[in-house]
């Protein structure tokens, strides 16, 4: 069957429905980020607990996240992690920074999640110097779509074999359609034609990749 605009929606909503329930903390918190006047943009609930889902099925040990906004997927994130396990999350806006930072309090994940400002391209390298190669299990790109990349190329030396990458709106728009301007196409081809990684793409919200390091 045809996967057209209308019937992409209505899956869409679907998955909403039936896997997207979160509690009441997560329910509220961008109700709470768009009163603070921060963006009404976050990964949807079914997105953020098939992140949740996946960091759980790693080590769970240390995440790296490339864009932090309101801590809404960083929440999803560290509840997946192990129990000692660790999320560094990268944030380049000072004002998003500080809300995320209360809000992972209030979610009683604080202890688990270190907020790093400053933007991405500028932060990576200073995590590979710092983590060193094959360190991490998890990470999760939401940033700038122009640079996603830029962060893959810079992000990779961390990750270990068997670990995760995934990329938020990696098929661009609600509509499901590709927009090549926006930046994820290059992203998508870039790591699909990686070989040291298995990818693949999967149409959930505004799509997710999902790429493993052999």
């Amino acid at each position: 069957m045809a996967m057209t605009p209308e019937r992409w929606i209505f899956l869409e909503h679907y998955a909403e429905e039936v896997f997207g329930k979160s509690d009441e903390h997560l329910a509220g918190l961008m109700d709470r980020a768009v009163d603070a006047g921060l963006p009404a943009i976050s990964v949807s609930p079914d997105v953020g607990r098939l992140l949740k889902i996946l960091v759980s099925m790693t080590d769970g040990d240390l995440a790296v996240e490339l864009g932090t906004l309101a801590g809404y997927s960083a929440i999803w994130i560290a509840r997946g992690l192990a129990e000692n396990g660790k999320l560094i999350t990268v944030e380049s806006n000072d004002e998003y920074a500080d809300f995320a930072q209360a809000e992972l309090e209030k979610a009683g994940v604080a202890d688990r999640v270190e907020v790093v400002r400053g933007a991405a391209l500028d932060v990576i390298p200073k995590l590979v110097d710092r983590l060193g190669p094959s360190s991490v299990d998890f990470v999760f790109i939401d940033a700038v779509k122009s640079e996603y990349v830029d962060y893959f190329r810079g992000i990779k030396p961390l990750v270990k074999p068997g670990g995760l990458v995934v990329g938020d709106d990696a098929y661009g728009t609600r509509a499901g359609w590709i927009d090549e301007g926006y930046g994820t196409d290059a992203f998508n081809r870039h790591v699909a034609a990686d070989a040291d990684f298995d990818a693949v793409g999967v149409p959930i919200s505004d799509g997710i990749l999902l790429a493993r390091r052999d």
